[in-house]
Order: structure tokens, then sequence, then C-alpha cells
């Protein structure tokens, strides 16, 4: 019998240890917030990728009223999960505010990954909803449509005509099966 227990505590107290390290993740990332200009400069990094690696991308980014940069977004998980960054909100190719996002999740997920967000804001009504929240959620104050191409795929502005859409990358390109519904943006000073 001592066998089956203690096999059954170390599985309990692995767990345990990966769910610490989950919500230790969501703890300590904000307290290493970046500054407005490193901001800049990953948001920089991160639309340039965008434009090169997706045909229609910068058409797309030029058809935007707004676009909600959020570059090096920290994804974690072990059955619980977690996602952590910072990012700008752009009008006009000018920087209107920064903004930190934060979700967490449930589910069978093992491992971390780190990615970019774009989500383009197609038409001014979403644009100042999300722009007057003091918390905006993905799924509750606006739906984000989330869009896949393929390799050597390009998107059509003219064939995409949700409010808000948008793009998660990683270092291969863009990412399917990806969800945000439930990440919160929240507006931060720098």
């Amino acid at each position: 019998m001592k066998g089956k227990e203690g096999k059954s505590f170390s599985i309990i107290n692995g767990f345990m240890v990966c769910l610490a390290l989950i919500v230790g993740f969501l703890f300590i990332c904000p307290a290493y917030a970046g500054t407005a200009q490193e901001i800049n400069a990953s948001v920089n990094v991160a639309l340039k990728r965008f434009t090169q690696e997706v045909k229609g991308g910068q058409e797309f980014l030029n058809a935007s009223k707004g676009v909600l940069v959020m570059p090096r977004v920290k994804k974690a998980g072990f059955v619980v999960g977690g996602q952590y960054g910072e990012g700008a909100l752009m009008i006009a190719k000018k920087t209107v505010g920064y903004y930190n996002l934060i979700a967490g999740s449930v589910g069978f997920q093992i491992g971390a990954q780190e990615m970019n967000i774009i989500l383009c804001f197609m038409d001014e009504k979403a644009l100042g909803k999300f722009r007057s929240a003091s918390g905006w959620e993905a799924g509750v104050d606006g739906n984000i449509t989330l869009v896949n191409v393929g390799a050597g795929g390009s998107i059509d502005t003219t064939k995409i005509k949700e409010p808000i859409v948008g793009f998660v990358f990683g270092q291969k390109g863009l990412m399917a099966d990806v969800s945000l519904k439930g990440a919160k943006f929240t507006k931060v000073k720098k």
C-alpha cells in the first residue's frame, strides 16, 4: 500500500509545484514590466515581422482604424496556464496608449511559448469601445476574429468584414489553434 500512496503523493506534489510555477509566472511577469521605449522597440520589431511574413499584412494595417500590438507575449502552462504581455495601441502609426494582457486557462496544456499578437480595429465603434474600457475582455466586451493564413497565403482586407481582426504569430509564422477568449487588456501608464 505504501508504494501506491507514495506515487499518488508524488503526482500531487508534482502538480502542486507546476501550479505554483504558473501562478508565480502570472505574478512575476508584471513585476518586470517594460519601459515605454522597450515596448515601442518590441512593437516595431513585431510589426516589421508581420508585414514581411504575411502577404497583404501592410495593406491590412493601413485599413485599420487602430492597431494593438502585443509583442513577446509569454504563455506557459501545465494543466493550468497563463499569458502575460505588454504592448501599445497605435492610431495613424503613432502610439496613443500602452496596455497589458493577462489571461488564464485550464485544460490539457504543457509547455511555454512566446508569441506576438496584433489586433486590428476595422471600425471606429469597436476602437472607441476598447479605448473607453478600463479593462476590455475578449469574448465579453468584443469578439476577435483570428486569421490564420497558411504558408505562402495572403490576406485580403476586402474579404474580412469583422470589426476586430487578430493575428497571432510566433517564430514560425502565424499560429493556428490559438484562442484569445477571456484575455483581458488593461491600459497602463508608462
